[in-house]
């Protein structure tokens, strides 16, 4: 009798136990140096994502990387993502392409991020992706997607996620939107090779909230700014709830990183992630 009432009570309240956790509201962070470890932390945000240049890259001495890495483990807020991850000298698109030299990097980098626990590294890298002049965009993409499944296999041996990040084309003219990311990532085929959704670009380019929808599956990542200006959550009143919402109806399980041009960080960052929280508190509790 008692297990038959407990199986009762288990598919009456079953689906509003799914429900609640699917609106579970995402992790806040901030793309920022480790050195604002105690402001960020005193904030109530939760994460810091460094820069590949300045933790993980090769051009980063033992010493000094060490150095970092001991700070790193002690700090208060988790830092456990990573962007700017490759040079703009070292080409990942078009005719220039060094395959090896891009691999080499890219192991150099993903060995010291499984040292420092490190999980995931957005894939910006406006200048590195650049297709030149005269080059085939259809033949450099194809080209892109071989290189880009073989970075997903050295990623994958430290246990580390490369997520793709659309870029507006003021910054580059491959992949300025999540719809093409979306194409490649499913071209790679790889479960590290992802999607960074950034709603700072998908504003700038006009694209539709919907298109998160439509990569349900992908989307490992978010960072957000505001349009104009690329200025915090706040400062010129940026509604977000379309593509909060987006995140949301994908049940969205990743970060949202605040990474947007400060003023002084100091007085701009309590405001921007109360801004912030309070549009996805709005959303994600409908």
């Amino acid at each position: 009798m008692k297990s038959c009432l407990f199986l009762l009570l288990c598919l009456t309240f079953s689906p509003f136990l799914q429900s609640n956790a699917q609106s579970k509201i995402p992790a806040l962070g901030i793309c920022s140096s480790y050195e604002n470890d105690s402001l960020v932390h005193a904030t109530g945000l939760e994460y810091i994502e460094e820069t590949v240049r300045k933790m993980l890259a090769p051009s980063v001495s033992e010493d000094v990387f060490n150095s970092r890495l001991s700070i790193l483990k002690n700090a208060a807020t988790k830092i456990q993502t990573c962007n700017l991850f490759i040079p703009a000298e070292i080409k990942v698109i078009g005719p220039d392409v060094n395959e090896k030299r891009v691999l080499g990097y890219v192991d150099s980098v993903m060995q010291r991020a499984k040292i420092a626990g490190i999980r995931l590294i957005v894939l910006g890298s406006g200048g590195a992706r650049k297709i030149p002049d005269g080059v085939d965009h259809a033949t450099a993409k194809k080209a892109f997607i071989k290189l880009a499944r073989k970075m997903a296999v050295v990623a994958a041996k430290y246990d580390c996620m490369i997520a793709m990040e659309n870029l507006n084309a003021s910054e580059t003219n491959f992949v300025n939107s999540i719809e093409e990311g979306n194409e490649i990532v499913n071209a790679v085929r790889h479960p590290n090779f992802k999607l960074t959704v950034d709603i700072y670009h998908m504003l700038r380019e006009n694209e539709p909230a919907a298109h998160i929808e439509k990569a349900r599956g992908n989307i490992v990542h978010c960072h957000i700014a505001e349009k104009e200006k690329r200025t915090a959550p706040g400062v010129m009143g940026d509604d977000f709830k379309p593509y909060l919402a987006a995140l949301k109806k994908i049940n969205f399980q990743g970060r949202i990183m605040m990474e947007c041009r400060w003023g002084t960080l100091a007085t701009e960052i309590q405001p921007a992630t109360a801004y912030l929280k309070a549009q996805l508190e709005e959303v994600y509790g409908k």
